[in-house]
């Protein structure tokens, strides 16, 4: 059973950016890459966040590590500002789509993985040691990987570091962003089944980022759709496939090919058009696209409201139609 104590809170988190100007006169353009972001994730909980590629979700995950600067809005992580705290690693860490870019070639993977304890005076050698053999074993390698470096490693193992030097700090919350789009498939299962050992063993809280569907389902308690910086639904997971509310999260999930069905479906592969984000304006952000927009859409951008879903369970959708 989910806590009902938040390990983490958004309060409309805002992220502007500035594009440079096409001349020496011109103007830079506003690009509102987050816009208005809340949400909560409960202790022990998986969240999902999906959406398309470039609709903001990295931005979103390294807004809440503290990677991305001059953000609008709260972020709460057990209790506290994460804009005032200088603790940020000990209470949320993030594993990214391609280790290798995130693991220091140069550097044996002992090194690498024994390095967050010495910059934070954690222990000494022999328990840094330590710690190193028994994150090792938690992901599923053995001692002898200290001494090879991350090319010697295949990209399934070179995740499975990822998450180990993730959990060296022991945090409670985990930010997994793509974490196997860029693994072979053969390989996608294990990492999956890792994470959510991982989860049970260690009670830990995972926001988990991707583009796949399929993998949110297997993963998630509760899920959040997001287009062009805004989201868009949440529910539980099961409500949201079963039952999506929002157009666009019914074009989504029409994206998902059908199986052991006799009349065949026509799925389409959903692309984000080139929309300037500084014209979406007051308006919906999906307006161009929707099939069932109005005039009220162009001109003012629905509020989230709470259908009650299956259970009881809070169900919420931005639009003007539901």
């Amino acid at each position: 059973m989910l806590s009902s104590e938040f390990i983490l809170e958004l309060k409309k988190l805002s992220k502007i950016y500035y594009t440079q100007r096409e001349s020496i006169f011109g103007k830079s353009k506003a690009m509102r890459v987050l816009d208005d972001i809340s949400f909560q994730i409960r202790k022990g909980e998986i969240f999902g966040l999906v959406g398309e590629s470039g609709c903001g979700k990295s931005t979103l995950a390294r807004a809440i590590v503290g990677l991305t600067k001059d953000t609008q809005g709260e972020i709460i992580l057990s209790g506290e500002d994460v804009k005032k705290t200088k603790k940020i690693s000990k209470k949320v860490q993030i594993v990214f789509q391609d280790p290798l870019s995130s693991l220091n070639p140069k550097k044996k993977i002992g090194w690498i993985l024994e390095e967050p304890l010495k910059i934070h005076k954690i222990g000494n050698k022999e328990n840094r040691i330590k710690r190193v053999n028994q994150i090792l074993e938690l992901v599923g390698l053995d001692n002898s990987y200290r001494d090879r470096y991350p090319q010697e490693l295949s990209g399934g193992q070179r995740q499975r570091i990822g998450i180990g030097s993730a959990l060296m700090l022991s945090p409670k919350l985990i930010i997994a962003d793509e974490p196997v789009s860029a693994l072979d498939v053969s390989v996608q299962s294990q990492i999956l089944n890792l994470l959510m050992n991982l989860h049970e063993k260690l009670n830990l809280s995972y926001l988990f980022i991707s583009h796949n569907l399929d993998v949110i389902y297997y993963m998630c308690d509760r899920v959040a759709v997001m287009y062009l910086g805004k989201i868009m639904e949440i529910g539980k997971v099961e409500n949201v496939y079963d039952n999506p509310l929002h157009p666009y999260t019914k074009a989504l999930l029409g994206t998902i090919p059908k199986v052991n069905t006799e009349e065949k479906e026509e799925t389409t592969y959903m692309e984000i058009e080139d929309i300037d984000f500084a014209e979406v304006g007051s308006g919906c952000a999906y307006y161009n696209r929707c099939p069932i927009s109005k005039e009220l859409c162009r001109e003012k951008s629905a509020e989230m409201i709470c259908i009650k879903g299956e259970n009881d369970s809070e169900h919420f959708v931005r639009c003007h139609f539901v």
